[in-house]
């Protein structure tokens, strides 16, 4: 092995796994090549890692797309003879190693030190996966060192956001279906130039507390908008944007590179994204082997020859080329769409989460291994395209626990003029993305020991009476609004009052304390948040009606002024915490 990885130069009797040291100051790990006493060696003392890739195998079908996964991966040694061994025990028992000419020691085994050095610095990532661990695994840590930088790719996309920002954050994960590069051939269409097959938008709350996943289906049609990408020559060429096409060819198709999809999913959600990391078929097998495999659940028996997954009902860990079966199928579970196939991934994930957090981490050859096979599996934004910036994006991330990451699929509609593909159902959709845009938790929050207060009843429509003025709204907001409450809602005590006197920033209801199961109806039609809601002190008559003016927040009627705090009917989700997910 070289001097970098598993070894030092002239010490054949070093275990790899006693090159990492426990420091007590930190509570964290350190690879140490030098003798006791010594620094920790430098990243120019170094050489890459060799590849540690699982033996490829070939089948699927040109459907089948994988788990969120990285094209153009670089410089890939051949596989190791380790890998076929049996891990670390084959490792213990091959006996050798590689010595390096750039590393020195003595071949007497080097005593532990309690303590690191000043020089000694070990770049902490609470990270993960495909960025999903950088936000789920914090119950342990890759260990990256500056030499595993060249590890990872990176793409200017025209953005570069600092790698901590102060406010919610979007990463956007990718799964290319590549069939180019090592580990990459025999599944499926072998002309593929890598589109966008699985692609998750990950956003992460303001205060770090939660995360929601989007999944995004890739044979829903929507609008590409104009891109421009970097030419290897250094030049920039823009990509003509497209009406009406699948999502999967924001990447890949016309030369697109991962900044279209990236201004793709800002048209469609409204959400800036913060950065994005892409991955290959690698990705799966690398990462499921590097945590000794992932349990998923099969809820039936499962034979699909295209993936070439044959898995008996009940629980099952599968890594490697089985891993990769698991994520690809969809033949025989569930409706046999790909949309079957994403609650598939789902459940990998959340599994392969909770095993990085609670055993991936429990050796020092662990963390090595699984940080070498991340930071391989990456193709990343400038802003997080160094190990460096990724302690710290990682860093900052690391707050968010298992139970408050959430799953969900955005919501569609089959497309009536093409079976093969689907339409956004913007009903759900809507108001899921205002969620997310107002960044309100998906997941499930404890239930608090507290009294609560007795929901208010609400008014028949018939009862309600409400003067509609437009404070800020579009033009006509205030008569397209009565049109929809006695037509739509059968309020018809409701009256056009038209323009306001002055004009509002947020919509305002204005109530008498007699009136409050009117303003409960009102304010439920309307989604009108609790901060809209303004009670007078004394009573009103019986014929006084109450006052709404609609504010600049007012887009229109039926459209909620504020964002759900609950998921929205339709809206398919799951905890990432959910052990009891299976196939069926």
């Amino acid at each position: 092995m070289d001097a970098q990885g598993r070894g030092r130069a002239g010490d054949n009797n070093v275990d790899p796994a006693d090159q990492w040291v426990f420091d007590a100051n930190t509570g964290n790990y350190e690879l140490r090549l030098d003798p006791a006493g010594q620094d920790a060696a430098r990243p120019a003392d170094r050489k890459p890692a060799g590849s540690r890739r699982a033996a490829n195998k070939s089948g699927g079908d040109t459907d089948t797309r994988p788990l969120p996964t990285q094209r153009g991966r670089r410089g890939e040694d051949a596989d190791a003879d380790e890998r076929a061994g049996g891990g670390r025990a084959a490792r213990r028992a091959a006996g050798s190693r590689t010595a390096s000419p750039s590393v020195a020691g003595p071949s007497s085994r080097r005593k532990r030190k309690p303590k690191a050095t000043g020089k000694k610095k070990a770049l902490y990532w609470t990270a993960g996966v495909l960025g999903f661990v950088l936000v789920a695994g914090c119950g342990g840590a890759f260990y990256l060192y500056q030499q595993l930088n060249g590890n990872i790719s990176k793409v200017d996309v025209g953005v570069e956001n600092d790698a901590v920002s102060s406010g919610p954050v979007n990463v956007l994960i990718i799964g290319t279906d590549a069939r180019s590069g090592k580990g990459n051939s025999g599944y499926g269409d072998a002309g593929s130039v890598g589109h966008a097959d699985t692609t998750i938008l990950m956003h992460i709350s303001k205060d770090r507390t939660n995360a929601t996943a989007l999944s995004i289906p890739r044979d829903m049609i929507t609008d590409i908008p104009t891109c421009p990408t970097k030419q290897k020559d250094g030049s920039t060429k823009n990509i003509p944007g497209e009406h009406g096409v699948r999502f999967n060819t924001s990447l890949g198709q016309e030369g697109r590179d991962p900044g279209c999809t990236w201004r793709t999913v800002e048209k469609l959600t409204g959400l800036k994204i913060n950065h994005f990391m892409m991955a290959d078929f690698n990705a799966v097998k690398d990462l499921s082997t590097a945590v000794d495999g992932v349990e998923v659940c099969a809820g039936k028996d499962i034979n699909d020859p295209k993936s070439h997954l044959k898995l008996k009902a009940g629980r099952h860990i599968v890594k490697g080329e089985q891993a990769l079966a698991f994520v690809r199928t969809r033949h025989t579970v569930g409706t046999g769409s790909d949309l079957s196939r994403i609650q598939l991934q789902q459940q990998f994930l959340s599994s392969l989460i909770r095993k990085l957090k609670s055993s991936a981490f429990s050796s020092p050859g662990k963390l090595y291994d699984v940080s070498q096979a991340a930071t391989k599996a990456l193709t990343v934004d400038t802003g997080i395209g160094t190990a460096n910036k990724l302690l710290d994006f990682g860093t900052d991330l690391k707050k968010v626990d298992i139970d408050k990451v959430t799953f969900a699929t955005v919501p569609v509609l089959d497309n009536p003029d093409d079976p093969a593909t689907v339409i956004l159902n913007k009903t759900a959709s809507d108001p899921l993305f205002a969620m997310v845009r107002a960044d309100h938790t998906l997941a499930k929050g404890k239930k608090g020991k507290g009294k609560k207060s007795a929901p208010v009843k609400k008014a028949p429509p018939e009862q309600v009476r409400v003067d509609v003025t437009n404070g800020g709204g579009p033009i006509g907001s205030a008569q397209e609004t009565v049109d929809w409450l006695q037509n739509s809602k059968a309020a018809k005590l409701s009256t056009n009052a038209g323009n306001a006197p002055a004009k509002l920033a947020a919509t305002r209801l204005e109530y008498a304390p007699n009136q409050a199961d009117q303003a409960a109806t009102l304010a439920d039609w309307m989604g009108l948040p609790k901060s809209a809601l303004k009670k007078s002190s004394h009573n009103a008559g019986d014929r006084v009606p109450m006052k709404l003016t609609l504010g600049k927040d007012f887009k229109a009627p039926g459209t909620p002024v504020d964002a759900p705090t609950e998921t929205p009917d339709g809206v398919q989700n799951v905890n990432a915490d959910d052990k009891n997910v299976c196939a069926k």
